[in-house]
């Protein structure tokens, strides 16, 4: 495939509602993924089968619901994965998580770590309180925008 049908692809979905964009041919793969800024990121393998679909973490469809349940619940704070990743809660396999349910954390504190194209990213608190819910398991890989952490900011 030459460059300039893979910028005419960039250029469609740029210009286009479409979020994401794969295109096969015989032995090439061009995938176009647009993400929040309004650039679109282009991924190019050549010869590779394709990859095995991994679970990915979701949102919580429920937590109105739950929220209206729960009053208590409904001030609680969201903190969302900036990137697409594998997010760890340790530093490193045998090391302790850096927090847990409960653990009452402070503004720039880091949480856990998003590996992003080999690149280990610390994701920090935005702002304090007491981590009342963990929605990700460590090593599982998640979306940008996933719901990570749940936080009573009081």
């Amino acid at each position: 495939m030459d460059l300039n049908k893979v910028r005419e692809l960039v250029k469609l979905v740029e210009d286009s509602r479409i979020d994401e964009l794969e295109v096969i041919d015989k032995d090439t793969t061009i995938r176009i993924q647009k993400h929040a800024a309004p650039s679109a990121h282009v991924a190019y393998a050549a010869s590779l089968p394709p990859a095995p679909a991994q679970p990915q973490a979701t949102v919580d469809t429920a937590a109105p619901a739950v929220a209206a349940a729960n009053p208590e619940r409904a001030k609680w704070r969201e903190i969302r994965s900036p990137i697409v990743g594998t997010l760890y809660r340790a530093p490193s396999p045998d090391a302790p998580n850096f927090v847990s349910a409960g653990d009452v954390i402070k503004q720039g504190q880091t949480l856990c770590i998003i590996e992003a194209m080999k690149v280990m990213n610390e994701i920090e608190a935005e702002f304090g309180g007491t981590i009342k819910e963990i929605l990700v398991e460590n090593a599982t890989p998640v979306e940008a925008e996933a719901i990570l952490f749940l936080v009573d900011p009081a």
